[in-house]
């Protein structure tokens, strides 16, 4: 492949870090504390949910850091679908991925960052749409004009964003009150560790997102090293963060409120002397700047999937150009952020877009379970191997299909007619791609 058309190695730890970090904590955080606590209905089950939720979030990186380790490439889950043989699954996924979920999430993202402004600033509707298109359109100008650009900026704003939480915590630890952590569970209530189960279940949301890295092992610095650093770290960073923060939320206020709560965090933060006069303001600037770093880090890795399937001649060429001088996939870059302007304005069809999740999800779980297809193969040879591996591996696809259910579950008719639709779209596309490819290598 000739030079211009690569993307080069640009990346270190502290970017791919910041990415993984940068895009879990988004807006989730923000309201997944009071579902999780109603799941698990103690304070003490609501800290475990998290700590236990996230722990086993570290068998899937885990086994994302081998595979990024053995394929080298920007791509993430494409490329391993693709590597363990399985052509269509892997196009499908791409090709959900893009109409489904890349450009709905910016946009989502974008709008729910600017309404937390919209709390400081009061803006019309119209103008929250139009400060969205901004935002993406900056963040956009950003990560196409350079990769190392993007990675400093993607480790600068995830700092900031952190920030509010480590305030938040490291005041909050001194209002703990004992007897708000010790609140039983309600009489009557599930068993403990059913409970337990339910609020593990809902705290996976929170840590969505967290293998952002593995998009872009192609354009890491010495992967070997700097991918297992990177998967593990983060997921132990998001760890520290969510469990301590889930003892802040449960010991400052009554637990009966946190599970009614729309704003747990705002509420929390009522709660804390300190923050008491303020708490709304407090919790708007630090959902604009968390959120948007999600966008950010969502802007950054996602076009790289279909960076990837162009070059493999499975989705539309021009999204395998790289730019001659900044040596980014712009057009990718730029293609999903103009779908997701589109749908700014469409917020019907991206709440639609949505159904899609249980398609996405599947992904993760095909993933996992490639690893199984791949150490059998003669020539794989990862730089770095996942300890125990068949425990590992059977872990992490088994706490992915969990997520798997529970989307089936809550929106069993949605997820079947979203299977339906990509199967449908996609597979006469894929065909006719794959022609075209064979026509072209004279196969």
């Amino acid at each position: 492949m000739e030079k211009e058309k690569t993307l080069e190695r640009k990346l270190g730890l502290a970017p791919a870090i910041a990415l993984a970090v940068g895009t879990t904590i988004g807006s989730g955080i923000f309201s997944s504390i009071s579902e999780v606590a109603a799941a698990a209905t103690s304070p003490l089950m609501t800290v475990l949910a998290f700590l236990i939720g996230g722990l086993i979030i570290l068998p899937q990186n885990m086994v994302l850091a081998e595979l990024a380790t053995a394929y080298q490439e920007v791509g993430g889950h494409y490329v391993y679908i693709k590597h363990a043989g399985w052509k269509k699954l892997a196009f499908l996924t791409g090709w959900a991925t893009f109409w489904g979920n890349d450009a709905s999430a910016l946009a989502i993202v974008s709008l729910a960052g600017i309404q937390y402004l919209a709390y400081l600033i009061p803006m019309s509707p119209l103008v929250i749409k139009f400060s969205a298109v901004a935002v993406i359109l900056v963040f956009m100008l950003i990560h196409v004009t350079s990769v190392e650009g993007g990675g400093k900026f993607q480790s600068l704003v995830t700092f900031i964003k952190i920030l509010p939480f480590v305030f938040l915590i490291g005041v909050g630890l001194f209002y703990v009150r004992q007897d708000y952590l010790a609140t039983p569970m309600p009489a009557g209530s599930t068993s403990g560790f059913l409970a337990l189960l339910a609020g593990i279940s809902a705290t996976s949301w929170s840590f969505d997102g967290i293998g952002a890295a593995a998009y872009m092992t192609g354009e890491i610095k010495d992967p070997k090293k700097t991918m297992p650093r990177a998967l593990i770290g983060s997921t132990i960073l998001v760890i520290v963060i969510y469990v301590l923060l889930s003892i802040v939320v449960t010991g400052v206020m009554p637990f009966g409120e946190l599970i009614t709560s729309s704003a747990p965090l705002a509420d929390a933060a009522a709660h804390i002397p300190l923050f008491s006069s303020s708490a709304g303001t407090f919790v708007a600037i630090s959902g604009v700047i968390v959120i948007l770093g999600a966008l950010s880090g969502t802007i950054m890795f996602q076009p790289r999937l279909q960076y990837t399937m162009a070059h493999d001649g499975l989705f539309f060429e021009m999204f395998g150009k790289v730019h001659p001088k900044y040596k980014t996939p712009y057009v990718s870059i730029m293609a999903q952020c103009l779908l997701a302007i589109v749908l700014v304005f469409m917020s019907t069809i991206t709440e639609l877009l949505g159904y899609f999740t249980f398609i996405l999800l599947l992904k993760n779980t095909l993933t996992f379970i490639t690893i199984f297809v791949h150490r059998k193969k003669e020539d794989y040879n990862p730089l770095w191997k996942v300890p125990a591996w068949k425990f590992t591996a059977t872990v992490a696809v088994l706490s992915s299909l969990i997520l798997v259910a529970s989307i089936f579950m809550w929106a069993p008719v949605p997820s079947i007619i979203a299977a339906l639709i990509v199967v449908a779209t996609g597979m006469p596309v894929y065909f006719l791609w794959d022609k075209k490819r064979q026509a072209n290598r004279g196969e």
